[in-house]
């Protein structure tokens, strides 16, 4: 709750625009925008990106570790499996094996000292192991065995204090409750359901179980040490799932429902909330870490996977609805920033050259362009503007450019005429790339105030692709279409273009904002209209607050923390615009009496 500086409040201050660094609370008035702002928490999102795989491609291996420091254990391909795997963050490195080969198997502590317990010898579960080894970094130690052989048990704590609780054990699904201490298990109070279940938990005197089997159940409880208390249900019953944090803080994911899921769940220690999907929807999986950054790793989809995903939560900005473009349109380009931007071209549903200036506030209708056309690029600013390339309707290469007064024609055109392109730059040191001419292009174009000059190529032609970047030598393209909606990022640093980490959704016909190392890329078509947005920080996308209008065809333009999307299809061409914030600036109804 903010600090209201004990009630009696502070005297509301003047910005020429957003301060830099506001405080959680904080009250302002914006001059540029003539809005009240105040700045308050942003929303916990997350979502799942793709991490290297494992080397054995395998079902329910046992889990330890963190994100960036795991270690997966046993599982089965066709048959049990004895391989252990360390991984960085980045990729699995094959280890020590085991000493007895299993699945199902349970798993507790860190990269360099955990603890492998249960499971079962084969995967048709019989029969079962009451085994148990614990990992030095090195190698693996067989050591005292659980008291109930078992498999698919809820798991908690460290090598040294573990807890294992419920699955599938003779004559058939138990709710047996065992802690370890470093050297033996005890028996303590059972389940209240026995079940097969995932669970988690940081010790073994704080833990959670939820899901199983049978039937496909979404009950959770959590343990205090001595006894499970029945608490709110998952809203996705299943059973096969994995599951990463603490009683207090966990995350839910994977299963079968049926059928098979992605699905997401997040725990605040009262209730579970859906979150974003795994990419690859299995079951029999394996997790570790957190509920803010967890790794899940193998299982079926229904084939046996090596496939490992990341998830990371962030606080992200919000889209907050500003005022409309006076006419709508799809296909149009933009520049400048969130409070003085310009918009120009598109169709509406003809092919149009209209302009509108916007000063965070509301759009004005300027001097329309030369040439009427969609589906265009665009650079510069909001007086000081390029526009290039598009359908007319036929393919053109045409260049014009504005003075914050009126449009100009250039009489040197692109080298090659097309549409759908990404623009980055200024109105006179611009970058044109990627497109549709005859076929789809990586054509890659520098523009120098007077002439087009052509550059390395995109690795990836492709049409409808999002893009920015402040100068001709530092741009990024992602998204596009080849023949399908693709999720392809690539970096150009003045000279080539490198292939980076891909969008978690593919997409075209989408929007950017920001540079090649601060990105933001919002809605798009996948192949449906989609409001999804994310956030690039160099090295990967991040899930961030989707658009109020799922729509394709917008612009946008400013930075990934502060920006502005317009226009667009929703199927029926729209004038929205939103602005996003990140912080998070909410605007203030002021009243007076």
């Amino acid at each position: 709750m903010p600090d209201y500086k004990g009630i009696q409040g502070t005297a509301v201050q003047n910005f020429a625009g957003d301060p830099t660094n506001p405080i959680i609370g904080q009250v302002w008035y914006n001059s540029i925008s003539g809005k009240f702002r105040y700045n308050e928490v942003a929303p916990q999102l997350g979502a799942w990106s793709t991490g290297g795989s494992l080397n054995t491609a395998r079902q329910a291996p046992g889990g330890a570790g963190t994100q960036t420091a795991a270690l997966g254990f046993g599982g089965a391909t066709t048959v049990a499996v004895t391989n252990n795997e360390s991984y960085n963050g980045t990729s699995w490195t094959e280890l020590n094996d085991l000493n007895t080969a299993r699945v199902y198997i349970g798993g507790t502590g860190i990269q360099t000292a955990a603890l492998a317990f249960g499971g079962s010898t084969v995967p048709t579960l019989i029969p079962l192991s009451a085994n148990n080894e614990t990992w030095n970094g090195t190698s693996w130690t067989e050591v005292g065995d659980l008291n109930t052989a078992r498999a698919i048990m809820a798991t908690a704590g460290t090598n040294t204090a573990a807890l294992a609780a419920g699955g599938y054990g003779p004559p058939g699904y138990v709710a047996n409750t065992e802690s370890w201490n470093g050297s033996t298990w005890t028996e303590l109070n059972d389940l209240n359901t026995a079940r097969e279940l995932a669970g988690c938990g940081a010790t073994n005197t704080a833990a959670l179980g939820f899901g199983g089997f049978p039937p496909f159940r979404s009950n959770t409880e959590t343990w205090n040490g001595t006894s499970w208390t029945e608490v709110n249900d998952l809203n996705t019953a299943r059973y096969a799932l994995a599951g990463a944090g603490t009683n207090t803080a966990a995350l839910a994911f994977g299963g079968d429902a049926p059928p098979l899921t992605g699905a997401t769940e997040s725990w605040n220690g009262t209730s579970w909330t859906e979150v974003n999907d795994l990419n690859t929807a299995r079951y029999r999986i394996s997790g570790t870490g957190t509920n803010t950054t967890a790794l899940a790793f193998g299982g079926l989809t229904p084939a046996v996977t090596a496939a490992t995903e990341e998830w990371d939560v962030a606080t992200r900005g919000a889209w907050a609805t500003g005022s409309p473009l006076n006419t709508a349109r799809e296909g149009l380009a933009g520049c400048g920033t969130q409070t003085a931007a310009l918009a120009f071209g598109g169709a509406a549903p003809a092919n149009t050259g209209a302009t509108e200036s916007y000063n965070g506030t509301l759009w004005s209708n300027v001097a329309s362009m030369n040439t009427a056309r969609q589906v265009l690029a665009g650079a510069g600013t909001q007086t000081a503007a390029l526009g290039f390339g598009g359908a007319t309707p036929s393919v053109t290469g045409a260049t014009e450019s504005y003075n914050g007064t009126s449009w100009t024609s250039s009489p040197n055109s692109m080298n090659t005429a097309r549409y759908g392109l990404g623009g980055a730059g200024t109105n006179t040191a611009a970058l044109g790339f990627g497109g549709f001419s005859t076929v789809n292009t990586g054509d890659n174009e520098s523009w120098n105030g007077t002439s087009w000059t052509e550059l390395n190529n995109l690795n990836t032609a492709r049409r409808e692709i999002g893009s920015c970047g402040a100068t001709n030598t530092a741009a990024l393209a992602f998204g596009g279409y080849t023949t399908a909606a693709v999720g392809n990022n690539e970096s150009w640093n003045g000279t080539t273009w490198t292939e980076l980490g891909d969008l978690n959704t593919s997409r075209f016909g989408l929007a950017g904002a920001g540079t090649n190392t601060a990105a933001l890329g919002f809605g798009g078509l996948s192949p449906t209209r989609i409001a999804n947005t994310e956030s690039w920080n160099g090295t990967s996308w991040s899930q961030a607050d989707e658009l109020n209008t799922a729509r394709n065809g917008l612009a946008g333009v400013g930075t990934n923390t502060v920006s502005l999307a317009f226009g667009g299809a929703t199927p029926s061409v729209t004038g929205a615009t939103e602005e996003y914030n990140d912080p998070f600036y909410d605007n203030l109804t002021i009243t007076t009496t």
